[in-house]
């Protein structure tokens, strides 16, 4: 009889462990805290900017977020290991563009193809580049600094943090649009890039407008050109304001998930990115930063853009003989 007993004990406590575990399973998404990867690493701008996203989107989902530094290999490190992540939702990416542009550059060594293997979640905000030369430099616009590098190839040189940024393709961008030559001078660190121009080893920079920003303020430095509309700063025009039919290349922070994702799951994590991205207190931490312009676009639109940057990163990374 004990023998009974004691069988019929094991058996309702394994029906009873299998019907928590399915109705585990059953809860709907999100059930348990996710974890966004950011494939660099702490206080840099990506960090920031999606820990203040972040920060909102666990209020909307109701879900403790994780965040976790992955940095690595021009931020393919981070990137890789959530494209090799379980495929259901509770791994996710907020990155930068370069991660990926990146495969554009080095296709052979990125492991990952970010069409294929990203599924688009939202765009939270670009991330103006500009041409920005000395206060005290004799060019006042970029008509000015283009006749110039015209009439002198070579007199011209621009920084930029690494010939594989949005930085160097919008040089090549306006070499090909207007006949001008501009050496390169890449820097590792983007600090160096500003410390150049400031120095007098450089007479321009293509960069990140965000950290030029007290410069300008200062009147050390002053911008000719911006990728982005910045509403901050009217009077720095875009190429199409100056009577060109393209723009340059903007960088921007978007989120991901891996491809192959539940429609289920996406069907509430895009709505709440949304939501995050737009709420007014995380737009208005965004604003004190400086430099950024928050535009949301929709899954549909983030994968537009990531056409474009992959097709003109391709084009002219040959052109720089960055790969064949």
């Amino acid at each position: 009889m004990r023998s009974i007993i004691f069988i019929a004990c094991v058996a309702l406590a394994v029906c009873s462990f299998g019907l928590d575990d399915s109705t585990s399973q059953a809860q709907p998404y999100p059930n348990r805290p996710i974890q966004v990867v950011i494939p660099m690493g702490p206080g840099t701008s990506a960090d920031i900017h999606g820990r203040i996203l972040m920060e909102e989107l666990k209020k909307i989902l109701k879900t403790e977020i994780v965040v976790v530094n992955k940095p690595g290999a021009s931020m393919t490190v981070g990137t890789d290991f959530v494209v090799k992540s379980r495929k259901d939702g509770y791994t996710i990416l907020y990155t930068p563009a370069t991660a990926v542009t990146a495969k554009a550059v080095e296709p052979e060594t990125v492991p990952y193809d970010p069409i294929k293997d990203l599924e688009p979640l939202g765009l939270h905000a670009f991330f103006p580049v500009v041409i920005a030369v000395r206060e005290d430099s004799p060019w006042k616009t970029l008509n000015e600094f283009i006749e110039d590098a015209k009439k002198n190839p070579g007199k011209i040189r621009i920084s930029t943090p690494g010939l594989q940024t949005h930085a160097s393709i919008n040089v090549v961008i306006i070499e090909t649009l207007t006949g001008a030559q501009y050496p390169l001078v890449p820097y590792k660190e983007g600090a160096q890039t500003i410390t150049a121009l400031l120095g007098g080893h450089v007479e321009a920079t293509s960069f990140s407008f965000t950290p030029l920003i007290p410069h300008v303020h200062s009147r050390k430095i002053r911008a000719l050109l911006t990728s982005t509309k910045m509403m901050d700063f009217p009077n720095i025009p875009t190429l199409n304001e100056l009577g060109f039919n393209q723009e340059l290349l903007t960088p921007w922070f978007a989120m991901f998930a891996p491809a192959g994702v539940p429609e289920e799951v996406k069907k509430i994590l895009v709505p709440a990115i949304k939501e995050a991205i737009n709420h007014p207190d995380a737009q208005d931490r965004v604003k004190k930063i400086g430099g950024s312009v928050i535009d949301y676009k929709s899954p549909e639109d983030l994968k537009k853009v990531m056409t474009v940057d992959l097709k003109t990163f391709s084009e002219i990374a040959v052109k720089l003989g960055l790969r064949k």
